[in-house]
């Protein structure tokens, strides 16, 4: 068993190019695509198709990636294990993350931890709701921040904190001159929406007050939204979290009622995640209870 195989295809799966892998575990595309072929002649089956536009699993490739990737959790588990015993506090944590987490949270949370914790390295997936989800559920991610309820039920959460959403208007729209805004006075406003899989929250609100927006753009960003409601194309329904940094250039105000994002950490398996997964687990609970207390 050659794991460092096992792990260059893992990669190679994650980034769909033989190109970005290399990048990610700084070697060649030759040594990529070598490893590959390697691995391949190993197992006598093909794993992978190569075509312009990049690589995707064969049918025997969907049906090993899973195994594969549980043999590299279990044995970063193992060796963290090992080092635990000796005393030693070291690993890699993949984390789950969505741009707000990422901008407002992490960088705290990661200067701290690793001041604590100098030999446990942590590497970020950035994705949408359901990416977070999935790389979970494939082991791409030890663990990540997810909107909750999560649409697999089969992970456990960790509640954390109730993000609130508000209505972000142009600075020079009427309904600046209200204090809080009615779901009702924005039904017939040209509303810019976040993509599927960032929308959840925003959906939610609209279904629970049988209003249909009228929806002009979607877009994934929340930094592309802000800019097209500066300019004037729009209103749009956001989470605190997002707007902590950027409040100058447009008009926020709470919508009227209780309307929450609820994040929370979502992992496979608490009793079963590896020891540093474990304890960055527990410091960012820490982290954000102290922040909120």
């Amino acid at each position: 068993m050659n794991l460092i195989k096992y792990e260059i295809f893992s990669k190679v799966v994650e980034c769909e190019s033989l190109t970005k892998a290399g990048e990610r575990l700084n070697l060649t595309q030759s040594a990529v695509s070598h490893a590959i072929s390697s691995l391949e002649r190993e197992f006598g089956l093909s794993l992978l198709m190569r075509n312009r536009s990049g690589v995707q699993l064969t049918n025997n490739g969907e049906r090993l990636i899973q195994p594969i990737r549980e043999i590299l959790q279990l044995n970063e588990k193992l060796n963290q294990e090992i080092a635990a015993i000796k005393g030693i506090e070291r690993g890699t944590v993949k984390i789950g993350t969505f741009s707000s987490v990422s901008i407002q949270w992490l960088p705290g949370i990661m200067k701290q931890f690793h001041e604590l914790f100098p030999l446990i390295d942590i590497k970020l997936f950035d994705g949408n709701y359901h990416e977070i989800e999935a790389s979970i559920a494939t082991g791409i991610s030890d663990f990540g921040f997810v909107n909750l309820p999560t649409t697999d039920t089969s992970l456990e959460v960790i509640p954390l904190q109730q993000d609130r959403m508000q209505c972000v208007l142009p600075i020079d729209h009427p309904l600046c001159n209200e204090s809080t805004i009615r779901i009702d006075q924005i039904k017939d406003e040209p509303f810019i929406m976040p993509i599927a899989g960032c929308d959840n929250d925003i959906k939610r609100i609209f279904t629970q007050n049988h209003i249909i927006p009228t929806i002009k753009f979607e877009l994934e960003d929340d930094q592309a939204i802000l800019a097209m409601v500066q300019n004037g194309l729009g209103i749009s329904i956001l989470p605190e979290l997002i707007l902590f940094s950027f409040s100058h250039h447009v008009c926020i105000r709470p919508l009227e009622g209780e309307y929450h994002r609820s994040i929370g950490i979502a992992v496979k398996s608490l009793k079963d995640c590896s020891p540093a997964a474990r304890k960055m687990i527990e410091f960012i609970t820490s982290w954000v209870d102290r922040s909120y207390d």
